[in-house]
């Protein structure tokens, strides 16, 4: 039987998103793919599905959505609201659900999260992913954000059949820390310094291809110089001063002055920046960033040994 997942309501800005569209930077292709491809992949894993199966990004606020035969979902990142008919639904864990209607409200404690339902969104690829690139116009559904009336096909899932939602009573929390700096590698670029002295506010004109921020500009030197690559991460200062911190959705050249890069550890930490938040950065060497880096990785591959741990028993 084929399942589907009907959009009742969109939320503010739900998109399909996988791993992200690999290899294809050399020809202008940007990226794309989960903000915080760890959050999609631990969700993925509470679902029974690949770690690179495709996703609903939630922004903001989160979408209502009919489901036509039972599904397993797990919500993975900022904290909503999630009732299914009525009926509360934790976040966090692996559930369960009969056909019928999941609303996931506003977010609150970050701007993102990411809903993985068993099987996947079984959207076609393009270009070897199933990711939303809203500045190219492809991939997901039709290159956009979802509408109401959209109709999603899924994939052949593990989900049984029940009458009410079912969850276990564990859960996981991989938040970050939201109060520690954005630790960057600094550039050569004599402003670079000086980007963790100043303290930033996000814009409310930030979205997927980069975060812009506010506060006193720096020193910018003359226009734009000649376009180089940039990639996710990337902290570029255009002539105003107020630094951009590129994400997913980057382009792959600029000409702007480039101040350092973000490094591994902190960038899946930027999807979850709202609009007015304060944001620090602090540099740091190589090795810490590699430490660092290490660090990160361990603790998502002891979550999901936790995971596989747990799941037999729901």
């Amino acid at each position: 039987m084929t399942r589907e997942v009907h959009v009742v309501a969109p939320g503010l800005l739900t998109t399909v998103q996988d791993g992200g569209r690999s290899g294809w930077r050399h020809l202008g292709v940007a990226h794309a793919g989960a903000l915080d491809p760890d959050a999609a992949r631990l969700a993925n894993r509470l679902v029974g599905n690949d770690a690179g199966a495709a996703v609903l990004e939630l922004t903001l606020r989160g979408p209502a959505l009919r489901f036509d035969a039972p599904v397993r979902i797990a919500v993975i990142g900022a904290a909503t609201s999630a009732r299914f008919d009525g009926t509360r639904v934790p976040c966090g864990r692996p559930v369960d659900l009969p056909a019928g209607t999941l609303e996931l409200g506003s977010l609150h404690g970050g701007a993102r999260a990411w809903l993985a339902i068993d099987g996947g969104i079984d959207v076609a690829p393009v270009l070897g992913s199933r990711s939303t690139d809203l500045r190219g116009g492809f991939g997901g559904l039709d290159g956009r954000a979802l509408r109401a009336g959209d109709v999603l096909p899924l994939g052949a899932g593990v989900a049984t059949r029940v009458d009410v939602p079912q969850a276990p009573a564990w859960w996981i929390d991989p938040a970050h820390d939201r109060h520690l700096p954005i630790r960057y590698r600094a550039s050569a670029h004599p402003a670079a310094s000086a980007l963790a002295r100043h303290r930033w506010t996000i814009s409310a004109s930030s979205n997927r291809q980069g975060l812009r921020l506010q506060g006193d500009a720096l020193p910018a030197s003359g226009g734009d110089g000649v376009s180089e690559p940039v990639a996710p991460g990337t902290i570029q200062l255009p002539a105003d001063g107020c630094p951009i911190v590129l994400l997913a959705d980057a382009q792959t050249v600029g000409g702007y002055a480039k101040l350092g890069h973000v490094i591994a550890a902190d960038l899946p930490r930027l999807a979850q920046c709202v609009p007015g938040q304060p944001l620090q950065f602090a540099p740091v060497d190589a090795a810490t960033a590699h430490r660092l880096a290490c660090a990160a990785r361990a603790r998502i591959a002891r979550i999901g040994v936790m995971i596989d741990a747990r799941l037999p028993a729901i």
